[in-house]
């Protein structure tokens, strides 16, 4: 069974405006794991301003209780809390959070520049605590989510330099799109659709840092696998120590299209069963000290 390493569901979903979000609850999202064949999932809580209303670490923290077995809590903060310094006494929440059982920091996605000073010392206190890190990332400031950062990740690199110790779950169109390269610059906003010709930026660091890891979740990690299947499958093959298997599950509607691709790959013996084992479930178990 696999392993999700990016979950969200809401505690009471009914209560948010309707017009504005759509979540799964925990009571909805057991269900589609069964029918998937996923054991259990780090649930990562949204505090994002830019888009969502701010989601308590105290509710992913009751979901696990409630189901051990089943949940892995997260917990996030925006880096403006505790006040909006560059020197804000991160390490103190982040080590309350991790002793009450959270196994990393996520999903990371303030509207803010990779190099911004206030994510810095997020990164910073997240690698004293010991934390993995996944973020969501954008191709800009303003109008969107997710961390800021140029063609080529000029950012993300210089970040993986400075925190070596920090393992960092890449996630998000902007980085998967940069699985081969870019005919213009535009398309790291979307899911290119055309065959890899040449591989990109993100195999390349991929082979320079041990803490660049891959978060294969939703329309953006499938899209960098199927676009170019070929090349799909030597990616797998060659990073098979360095990827994880997830979903990013928001709406109770939303399905798991990479549950599926992986099997297939597996199956048809382009990739061996060790490695779809690594992938589906043995990297997180390693990774989160399950």
């Amino acid at each position: 069974m696999f392993i999700d390493i990016h979950a969200h569901a809401w505690r009471r979903p009914d209560l948010l405006p309707a017009r504005f979000f759509r979540f799964a609850s925990p009571e909805q999202l057991l269900p589609k794991y069964e029918q998937i064949g996923i054991e259990r999932a780090c649930v990562q809580p949204l505090v994002g301003p830019e888009v969502y209303l701010p989601q308590a670490n105290e509710d992913i923290l009751e979901m696990a209780e409630r189901w051990p077995e089943r949940f892995i809590p997260f917990c996030n903060i925006d880096p403006r809390v505790l006040s909006n310094s560059v020197d804000a006494p991160l390490g103190d929440l982040l080590r309350f959070y991790k002793d009450m059982g959270c196994r990393g920091l996520g999903e990371f996605m303030p509207n803010l520049p990779f190099l911004d000073p206030l994510v810095r010392n997020v990164f910073k206190h997240c690698q004293d605590v010991g934390l993995p890190l996944c973020f969501d990332i954008s191709d800009r400031v303003g109008g969107n989510y997710g961390l800021q950062d140029d063609p080529g990740l000029p950012q993300l690199e210089k970040t993986l330099q400075h925190f070596p110790k920090l393992n960092i779950l890449c996630h998000g169109p902007a980085f998967w799109a940069e699985i081969g390269q870019l005919e213009t610059p535009n398309d790291r906003a979307s899911y290119p659709k055309y065959p890899i010709k040449e591989e990109g930026v993100v195999p390349k660091m991929m082979r320079r840092y041990g803490n660049m890891l891959g978060d294969l979740s939703a329309g953006s990690g499938y899209n960098a696998l199927n676009r170019d299947r070929a090349h799909g499958v030597r990616f797998l093959n060659e990073f098979q120590d360095k990827l994880y298997f997830g979903t990013d599950i928001c709406s109770p509607e939303q399905g798991a299209p990479m549950a599926g691709l992986l099997i297939e790959f597996r199956d048809s013996g382009k990739i061996s069963k060790e490695t779809f084992n690594k992938i589906a479930r043995e990297n997180a178990i390693r990774l989160l000290g399950l």
